[in-house]
């Protein structure tokens, strides 16, 4: 079989709401930290995928053959002093399509757009002992610290997140 993957932005949500928000209720009900608890219904998840597009967020998308299998948020600082800078946020694989490499591409080319717009530095966080960290450590991301009791799972327990950021080379702003 054929497979070709590739990662674009997306403009617009309409044409890919359903698929945004089945992968959204799919990685929260799969254990996801990524502010939702489930269950997550449908209603919910298209709320939420029709209020993320904004001029200071870049939204990128993991297609293989035409299907939506992953995302992730690059969100551009708009403050006076921080244009440098942008966050990764909401980094998700569908369940199905985990360990192929999607995860680590979406961060690549969320990593060339920032390059892109100018930005030096990103930051993001992630729940402690998420397979996530390990993806991020990887890839160059510093720890910059712990916050515990951050962030609460589907049984009620409270869990620590795991800050991290990762200067950009000024070569890699030359660009």
């Amino acid at each position: 079989m054929n497979i070709n993957l590739k990662i674009e932005q997306l403009e617009a949500i309409e044409e890919h709401a359903d698929e945004l928000s089945e992968l959204l209720i799919r990685v929260v009900e799969d254990g996801a930290s990524i502010g939702f608890l489930p269950p997550l219904d449908l209603t919910s998840a298209l709320r939420y995928w029709n209020t993320v597009l904004a001029p200071e967020v870049i939204l990128l998308v993991a297609l293989i053959n035409n299907q939506l299998v992953g995302s992730v948020q690059l969100h551009l600082s708009t403050k006076q002093n921080g244009g440098f800078r942008a966050e990764i946020a909401k980094l998700m694989t569908h369940p199905d399509y985990r360990r192929q490499g999607i995860g680590r591409l979406l961060m690549q080319n969320a990593e060339e757009r920032a390059i892109q717009e100018r930005r030096s530095l990103l930051i993001l966080d992630t729940r402690e002992g998420d397979p996530s960290n390990l993806l991020y450590a990887s890839m160059g991301y510093i720890q910059a610290g712990r916050i515990p009791n951050y962030a609460k799972s589907a049984n009620g327990e409270l869990h620590a997140t795991i800050f991290y950021y990762k200067e950009l080379t000024s070569h890699s702003l030359m660009i």
